[in-house]
């Protein structure tokens, strides 16, 4: 029989050094849900941006994770993953004050729009890479699940705040002068973690090319029967899910006929899901297992999402739905995300944490921009409420690829390791 971790983790709150990295990645969270809101808004109302070129801007944003293969085995090479993420911050800072300046002189354009989203997300993939390194050398491995938790907790909170705030600063100042919040909270990370002292030790001798530690890499996850099922499920999820994204604001716009305010107010609130789920996580995990618990997320994530279509009535019964759609959905993705990260941590060698994490998200971040195309395909050639039901229901899948894994019997991280 099973036995299930009950040992509490360490008291994170207390450490000085993590306190400040969580700290940074919150106040980039909030300026991120700003910008999630204000490129779509603004593609879809000064540039009359159609369905399709909508998830051509969600696809170039997630696009650069292709290149994750190789620059992951590169990041496995660097002594300072510290350094980094500043210049990931800095980067993705610069390319985001280009769209204020722009509006200033009346000249943004689609192009533009295209490149902001392509460089931003090339910030975020060497952020992403880099992070799983630092995240290691902050946190002690019995604190995973639990670190993870708290840098849940602030995303759900942006999830709270960020859209609900975004919306009203759209109104307010114009979309792309908002986005002078989300460019100002990058600086903002990359003072605070060059505040961070933290020993990271050198990486071990070239055994082999670029191209070899790729190859380990894919062989890594492909073969690794924890990280093979991970990596089948996030990708299925992430490509259905992203057929919803890239045509959610839209869709919310000019088929519900809701305003910013409206729009940043019903996602707003249902992110109180996610709060919450970040919140209970560990104490979940701890009473039915970490497996299952995954599980559960899966389908909570997901499914919410078909019922996005059902969406009618007055402007305060179609916010009210969206809203508690997006209560279920983002308590789930907590449950599926913060147990799948603490997994990911716990079973990936110190020595091979880039190259696993360039190849991981080089499918399963690679594959969102697939999904946002063909959603911009599918909302044009059958309607936004058909495409919504399409990835609701397809998202559901993703639980086979845990099913059929060692996952689904994984009740702590000391069972993952053995």
């Amino acid at each position: 029989m099973t036995t299930v971790d009950t040992a509490p983790p360490p008291a994170l709150h207390r450490d000085r050094r993590f306190r400040t990295f969580w700290i940074g990645e919150t106040i980039s969270q909030f300026g991120d849900r700003i910008s999630e809101l204000a490129l779509p808004l603004i593609a879809v109302s000064l540039l009359t941006a159609t369905p399709l070129q909508v998830s051509v801007l969600t696809a170039l944003i997630w696009l650069p994770n292709l290149l994750g293969l190789f620059l992951g085995a590169w990041v496995d090479q660097r002594t300072h993953k510290r350094r980094l993420l500043i210049i990931a911050d800095l980067i993705r800072a610069a390319v985001l004050f280009s769209l204020p300046v722009a509006y200033l002189f009346d000249a943004i354009t689609l192009t533009q729009l295209y490149l902001v989203a392509l460089l931003t997300g090339a910030g975020a993939v060497l952020f992403a890479l880099g992070h799983q390194a630092f995240f290691v050398a902050l946190v002690p491995r019995s604190a995973y699940v639990d670190a993870n938790s708290k840098l849940s907790m602030s995303r759900s909170l942006s999830f709270i705040a960020g859209p609900a705030v975004g919306g009203g600063l759209v109104q307010a100042l114009s979309a792309p002068v908002a986005i002078v919040v989300d460019a100002v909270s990058f600086l903002g990370s990359a003072l605070l973690l060059r505040r961070i002292p933290v020993t990271e030790a050198p990486p071990p001798p070239r055994r082999t090319s670029t191209l070899g530690m790729v190859r380990e890499g894919l062989v890594l996850v492909l073969r690794h029967p924890v990280l093979r099922a991970a990596l089948g499920c996030t990708s299925t999820v992430n490509f259905f899910t992203f057929i919803a994204s890239a045509l959610l604001v839209l869709y919310a716009s000019r088929d519900l006929g809701l305003s910013a305010g409206a729009i940043g107010l019903a996602f707003g609130t249902g992110a109180l899901g996610g709060l919450a789920g970040a919140a209970l996580t560990p104490r979940i995990a701890r009473a039915i297992g970490l497996g299952r618990t995954t599980m559960i997320g899966v389908v909570l994530f997901s499914a919410p999402l078909a019922l996005t279509a059902l969406v009618t009535g007055p402007t305060w019964a179609k916010i009210s739905m969206l809203a508690a759609i997006e209560l279920v959905s983002s308590f789930g993705v907590m449950l599926m995300d913060i147990n799948l990260n603490a997994l990911l941590a716990a079973v990936t060698p110190d020595d091979a944490r880039g190259r696993r994490a360039g190849a991981y998200s080089a499918v399963n971040y690679g594959i969102r921009p697939l999904g946002a195309l063909v959603g911009g395909v599918l909302g044009t050639a059958v309607g936004l409420r058909p495409a919504l039901v399409v990835a609701g229901l397809g998202g559901t899948l993703a639980v086979l690829w845990l099913l059929a894994s060692p996952v689904r019997r994984i009740a702590s991280l000391d069972e993952a390791a053995h």
